[in-house]
């Protein structure tokens, strides 16, 4: 979501707000969430997502460090604000109110600049399933070992259960690169290209579904709104647990 900036320059969370609503799916992950400069909070005023109702943040348990952060603190108190982050290392998880959290966690992952990927285990129905938002690197070689250490960090997981990769994955090959760590235990939904949003031509943005999963359906959101949002098209999958 480029921290709320769109094509025309202007910060507008409200905007990504209404993209959600459109594709109104259970489960989102979000990519460039928080801002990277000064207190790196929510690029998403946590009251704006309250006031919206539709979504809750999946809350991680975890902070950048801060500069002044005791200030902040007292701040926020005072002005009766909330400038804390959404996710970790810009990706987050939003959910529908329904959808219970089981456990969730962060996973850092080896870069020359500092990366990470956010995990949880939920709850939909009385079906449970891992869901992991993730940003890998421009870097063909960090990629790969990106990938590489999400799946290692699901298999170390104590319950067994369905997942679901979403996010970035700066991947320009259909099958080759980070992709090929896969090894036939996940297969990529066929959502098309996303990326640019003005004239999209690389599917760069990718869920990826575990085999004990069926994909029913999936695609590109290309609302006027979505084109607008970010330089990226959102991309969403129907699956079936």
């Amino acid at each position: 979501m480029r921290k709320a900036v769109g094509l025309d320059r202007r910060r507008d969370p409200h905007r990504v707000l209404d993209v959600l609503h459109e594709i109104d799916a259970d489960v989102v992950a979000l990519q460039e969430a928080d801002k990277r400069v000064g207190g790196r909070g929510s690029a998403i005023p946590h009251e704006l997502i309250d006031e919206y109702g539709l979504y809750t943040p999946v809350h991680l348990g975890v902070r950048h460090k801060r500069p002044l952060e005791k200030t902040r603190v007292h701040a926020e108190k005072l002005l009766k604000v909330n400038t804390r982050n959404i996710g970790w290392h810009g990706n987050a998880l939003l959910i529908k109110r329904h959808v219970g959290v089981i456990d969730c966690a962060t996973i850092e992952l080896p870069t020359l600049e500092p990366r990470g990927a956010v995990l949880a285990e939920l709850l939909i129905g009385d079906k449970p399933i891992r869901v992991v938002g993730m940003h890998l690197d421009l870097s063909g070689l960090w990629r790969r070992r990106q990938l590489r250490a999400i799946l290692d960090a699901v298999d170390r997981r104590q319950q067994r259960m369905p997942t679901v990769l979403m996010g970035d994955t700066n991947e320009w090959r259909v099958a080759g690169g980070c992709l090929r760590e896969l090894n036939g235990d996940f297969c990529i939904a066929p959502t098309g290209p996303s990326f640019h949003a003005r004239h999209p031509v690389a599917a760069l943005d990718r869920i990826i579904v575990h085999r004990d999963l069926g994909i029913e359906a999936a695609g590109v959101h290309m609302t006027e709104a979505a084109r607008r949002a970010s330089d990226h098209l959102p991309i969403w999958a129907r699956i079936s647990v």
